[in-house]
């Protein structure tokens, strides 16, 4: 997450503007006295504001949302068990040249600009965390492109904050207080970067490193490398959407998983004018592009040959990028140790070549952009693709479930299908969503994939 910065410049309150006052008393002297009279201010309320940063979320279905507003105060908040009503801030938005307002569902200090997911949310700190309804039709942070967020959010405060003994903590007033920033958690953690092949061509992408190897570069520890393939909507110049549009990247890249499985996540973005050259019309198997994506993968494990593990290099992809796996896949067989290719498609005649890498696909049955079996671009989709692995010799193991299922259920379903590929001894696994249950849309059946830890467990578990 971005450090936060303290501005040098007038810090607008609810209640009153705060300025740097003269003073001719001695250092020791005016430290005292700076105490004293900002602990003053503090106890009646005006506790100036030093900084106002939105705060955003990928999330499974609706993508890039902004879900807090935190604001900076430069005295500690402590409300004593005081539940602050969300009534008392007013948040207004505009995105698009329009302005309406946004709805405050919950209000709470902290001691940093981070949305607490506890029940009882919050603790004594400079910081005011105003919880926003992601449901609001203006919550959106991007459309094709990140939408311009800086100063797009004005914050007011409307009541006054007491504590439950009638002390004033917050006092209400007349000025609205604006966004300096937008923090997107996990996703300011990835490094930008383009890599230009030999041919010319360039990829910009994203880059997580594991913490390990950020504090110490000459550790001999080895990560895994996941490779993320997006899809065709995320073909674009900004370096950001390939993160934003879904949680592919995040997932790898989150504390709790980084935590449990840390690895190197690498996400290149398709730029524009998207290349379509491919065999099939589509972007990762376009010529340019996929030989630009073997050597970027190429040059990254070189130029980090003693940190990363060569054999566990992961594909993971949706969509196009499904159908970029199942290309690459079959082009550089013996390169990685395992793939999640969801929503994909691709050519039956190459599945000979891939019957040995563990592989975890899935598809909405109802998929009307890739249809489930016939395809896109006239190559068929993941059940031909599934059919045609075990003629060629794989065993595949199928299951069937709706893709509404509560997160409990829907890995219950995917550790039972586990246990019967395990059984067999099967390493491909295709799991099938049941008409009308994918949310959003049917083709998004992406959105419990990287939300499912059996699934992702097990694909760190494989090594080639």
């Amino acid at each position: 997450m971005r450090r936060i910065t303290r501005r040098t410049v007038l810090a607008v309150t609810a209640g009153a503007v705060a300025a740097p006052a003269v003073s001719t008393a001695t250092p020791a002297a005016a430290d005292t006295t700076t105490a004293t009279s900002e602990g003053r201010q503090a106890a009646f309320g005006l506790n100036p504001v030093l900084r106002t940063d939105l705060v955003t979320r990928v999330t499974p279905r609706n993508n890039w949302l902004v879900t807090a507003v935190a604001i900076q105060y430069s005295h500690r908040i402590d409300l004593r068990g005081r539940v602050i009503p969300p009534s008392a801030f007013q948040v207004k938005a505009t995105v698009g040249g329009q302005t309406a307002a946004r709805t405050v569902t919950r209000v709470y200090s902290n001691t940093t600009a981070e949305v607490d997911d506890r029940s009882h949310p919050g603790r004594p700190g400079d910081r005011l965390i105003i919880e926003l309804d992601p449901n609001d039709s203006n919550a959106r942070a991007a459309g094709t492109d990140p939408l311009p967020l800086d100063r797009a959010y004005s914050v007011r405060q409307v009541e006054d904050v007491r504590t439950p003994g009638g002390e004033l903590v917050l006092k209400a007033g007349p000025f609205a207080s604006r966004n300096d920033d937008v923090i997107t958690p996990v996703v300011d953690d990835f490094a930008a970067g383009s890599f230009t092949d030999s041919a010319g061509f360039e990829l910009d992408f994203r880059l997580y490193q594991p913490e390990g190897f950020v504090r110490n570069p000459l550790t001999r520890t080895r990560y895994p490398l996941v490779v993320t393939l997006h899809g065709g909507g995320e073909v674009a110049d900004n370096n950001m959407t390939q993160l934003t549009s879904n949680r592919i990247a995040v997932t790898f890249a989150k504390p709790q998983r980084q935590r449990r499985n840390p690895a190197f996540v690498l996400s290149p973005q398709i730029p524009l004018p998207r290349p379509m050259d491919g065999p099939d019309g589509t972007d990762w198997t376009d010529a340019k592009v996929q030989a630009a994506l073997a050597e970027l993968i190429d040059t990254f494990v070189s130029e980090h040959s003693r940190n990363v593990d060569t054999a566990r290099l992961y594909l993971v992809g949706l969509s196009s990028g499904g159908r970029g796996i199942f290309s690459l896949l079959a082009k550089r067989p013996d390169v990685f140790a395992a793939a999640l290719p969801t929503a994909g498609w691709g050519d039956t005649a190459a599945m000979d070549r891939i019957t040995h890498i563990p592989i975890w696909a899935d598809h909405s049955v109802d998929d009307p952009v890739v249809p489930y079996r016939e395809g896109r671009f006239g190559n068929p989709g993941t059940w031909t693709l599934m059919n045609a692995l075990e003629t060629a010799g794989a065993r595949v193991t199928r299951g069937d479930w709706a893709n509404d299922l509560p997160k409990t259920q829907f890995e219950a379903r995917s550790r039972a299908l586990l246990r019967q590929a395990r059984a067999t001894r099967s390493h491909v696994l295709f799991t099938s969503y049941t008409p009308g249950t994918t949310p959003v849309n049917p083709h998004l059946a992406w959105a419990q994939t990287y939300e499912n830890d059996v699934v992702i467990d097990w694909l760190f578990e494989q090594s080639r």
